[in-house]
């Protein structure tokens, strides 16, 4: 007996994931995993049907295909190539989104292990700060080891980078080399970064290093650019560093160095006054501008093609444009990314919550140099920027105003496809753009055309001169301010005005009622509910017509659904027309101009009434006609209530039942619609 227990097979330990678990970040081509309960929200993205692109939610994707539910469950995850198209579809409570192609696919099935495979009690997981993530927790001196690991790990030499006045311009000539070396110490604070289409915060901690900086690189080369010199009266180029004094400092430290970046003050050198160790408490926190409830993020050009006068002038630009906006935590939120050849945030949304000090904060950014290389930024403020833990509110907007001098080094439109498919609304200010004897240097032409939400002007503003820049301040906070315009953060579940027509005619019966209030719930609850989301409103009708309530009437999902369950049983005739008539000015005339109008009517039987000129008379005026027959419905009726093609817009059960059957075939429909919209 003991020896057979020796030799009996070890159980297979089972590591769990968290509901927000790519399968891209975990290296093990397969593995079975537990998810936790919890995972079926809308923040997991899940893009695919059957066949998932590997940024996709692991969790999300089982209970998308079925293979577990909202309550968690072990699955069985297998790596397959990546795909040229991935389809979107709602099934099981989870919306997937389309995708054109991808490098790496998964696939998802119940979690029972396949004879010959071994699998993995420990997933390993692709990331800088690790390379293995083990199911059982680790000791505090664990953590803290591993902590210092990863932040000396991040480390890395920099080397200074020389500027040039010329647009876009990479001088490849050699640098001297400075005779003198002076160490630095840089305090670099820690910093919160987020994986792609996440909410859950990785810390990355950076530690202060001491290091020597010997020599200057030169900046990197990209052919076919020929350099064009700013018109400012002299040929001259920035220079590699530039000491400034700050004020009170002592005058024996005015000493000349070219080692220090544009921009540096001494307490980045290591040279601090008392004031500088000791700063000031943050003013209280303001209330800002209820009317403008947006979570903004400014793509701040810092390349070398700007030049000094320039960037201060951006600087100054931003600083006008936080005081305008009326900064604070019931209003807007502003937070800046720099970017040249790689772009890092200088603060995110929470870190100030007043103008004063964020006017501050913006005086004293240096320029980071390099390219202008705004699809990488793009995709860096995608990822990581607009997350919880950086002061995303969920309900307010996510707006990018991106600033550019002439015109980007590197391709934008792929990075601001997948930013406008997360609902970030992109501003592009571009300043100085190319002549027409610049235009062949630039790599992508009508870049913001490409980039931006709508292509007709209003997401985009040019501006001839840096000098100028100040003219254009009220009309951009005027735009970002214009929640109603802002179309990439407006989704098919968040940007309609819904109205169900309800048959309460005698055929109908008090048990039927009540299945068809229950489609309409189901419905209902699918979207995002709110006086500035999806909006509810009902009408039920017999020979007359009542209304249940208005789009007015309920702000939350709960009190709407509430409302549903409470409506009671009318009984009487069919008089279908007049109830279309009656929607229309009841409800749709009340409707707000940014919405989408749908009307879901429900009918079990022919109307005694003319249907045709009503429906035609709402779909004139913009309303998005589905109609619903059950029983004895008639079809020619249904056809005609329906919106263009009918086939799409109209739906056909014999039994009240079975009304369940269209909830996600409806909810797709409206999405696709939505989805197919026009840019401009």
């Amino acid at each position: 007996k003991e020896a057979t227990k020796k030799i009996k097979k070890a159980k297979l330990y089972v590591p769990q994931i968290d509901c927000d678990a790519k399968a891209g970040k975990i290296i093990n081509p397969e593995f079975i995993a537990k998810c936790p309960p919890g995972c079926q929200d809308v923040k997991y993205r899940v893009y695919g049907t059957d066949i998932y692109a590997s940024f996709s939610s692991v969790c999300g994707a089982a209970i998308h295909s079925g293979i577990i539910d909202n309550t968690g469950g072990k699955i069985l995850v297998q790596k397959v190539a990546g795909h040229a198209g991935y389809r979107e579809s709602f099934s099981n409570g989870v919306r997937s989104l389309s995708l054109p192609r991808w490098r790496e696919s998964f696939l998802v099935s119940e979690g029972k292990p396949r004879k010959g495979v071994t699998y993995p009690s420990t997933l390993e997981y692709s990331s800088s700060k690790s390379t293995a993530v083990k199911p059982e927790p680790k000791k505090p001196e664990q953590d803290l080891k591993a902590l210092k690991s990863a932040g000396t790990s991040n480390t890395s030499e920099k080397a200074l980078e020389q500027g040039d006045t010329g647009r876009k311009v990479d001088q490849t000539s050699p640098v001297p080399t400075p005779t003198i070396q002076l160490a630095t110490t840089t305090p670099t604070p820690t910093s919160t970064t987020t994986d792609p289409f996440t909410t859950t915060p990785k810390p990355t901690t950076t530690p202060t290093t001491t290091r020597t900086t010997t020599a200057a690189a030169a900046v990197k080369s990209r052919l076919g650019l020929q350099p064009r010199v700013r018109d400012t009266g002299i040929q001259r180029q920035e220079p590699v560093a530039a000491f400034r004094r700050p004020a009170g400092s002592p005058a024996h430290l005015a000493m000349e160095t070219d080692l220090w970046k544009p921009g540096l003050s001494l307490f980045d050198t290591g040279f601090a006054s008392k004031e500088d160790l000791n700063p000031k408490p943050l003013e209280a926190t303001s209330q800002g501008n209820p009317s403008c409830k947006v979570d903004l993020s400014f793509l701040m050009d810092g390349s070398w093609s700007i030049g000094k006068r320039r960037f201060q002038l951006q600087k100054q630009f931003l600083s006008n444009v936080a005081q305008a906006l009326g900064i604070g935590s019931a209003g807007p939120l502003m937070g800046i990314v720099q970017y040249g050849d790689d772009p890092s945030t200088e603060f995110n949304l929470k870190t100030y919550a007043n103008p004063k000090d964020l006017r501050n904060a913006i005086e004293k950014i240096p320029q980071k140099g390099g390219l202008s290389n705004v699809g990488k930024a793009l995709s860096f403020v995608n990822k990581n920027f607009f997350s919880d833990a950086n002061g995303n509110r969920g309900g307010a907007p996510n707006v990018v105003v991106v600033m550019v001098d002439g015109w980007p080094t590197d391709r934008v439109e792929e990075a601001s496809r997948l930013a406008r498919e997360s609902g970030i609304n992109i501003f592009f200010v571009t300043i100085e753009a190319a002549a027409e004897n610049e235009k062949q240097n630039v790599i992508e032409p009508n870049f913001v055309d490409k980039a931006v939400c709508r292509t007709n002007g209003f997401y985009s503003i040019s501006v001839p001169s840096w000098f100028g820049l100040h003219k254009i301040v009220q009309p951009l906070v005027k735009r970002v301010c214009d929640t109603d315009r802002l179309v990439c953060s407006k989704t098919c579940l968040n940007s309609a005005d819904i109205g169900f027509v309800i048959d309460g005619s005698s055929s109908v019966g008090t048990g039927n009622f009540r299945t068809v209030l229950q489609f309409v719930a189901n419905i209902s609850k699918e979207f995002e509910i709110s006086d500035t989301d999806t909006r509810i409103g009902a009408v039920q009708y017999t020979y007359e017509q009542r209304l249940e309530f208005s789009f007015d009437k309920y702000s939350t999902k709960q009190d709407v659904l509430s409302a549903i369950k409470r409506i009671s049983y009318w009984s009487g005739g069919t008089s279908t027309g007049a109830a279309i008539s009656y929607t229309s000015e009841q409800l749709f005339t009340k409707s707000k101009p940014n919405k989408r109008k749908i009307m879901i009517l429900i009918t079990d039987g022919r109307s005694y009434d003319d249907v045709r000129v009503p429906a035609m008379t709402a779909h004139q005026n913009g309303v998005i006609a589905y109609s619903i027959g059950v029983a004895w419905a008639a079809q020619d009726e249904l056809e005609a209530i329906a919106t263009d093609p009918d086939k799409e817009h109209s739906f056909f059960v014999d039994e009240f039942d079975n009304l369940y059957q269209f909830v996600n075939p409806l909810i797709q429909n409206i999405c696709t619609e939505f989805n197919s919209q026009p840019r401009n």
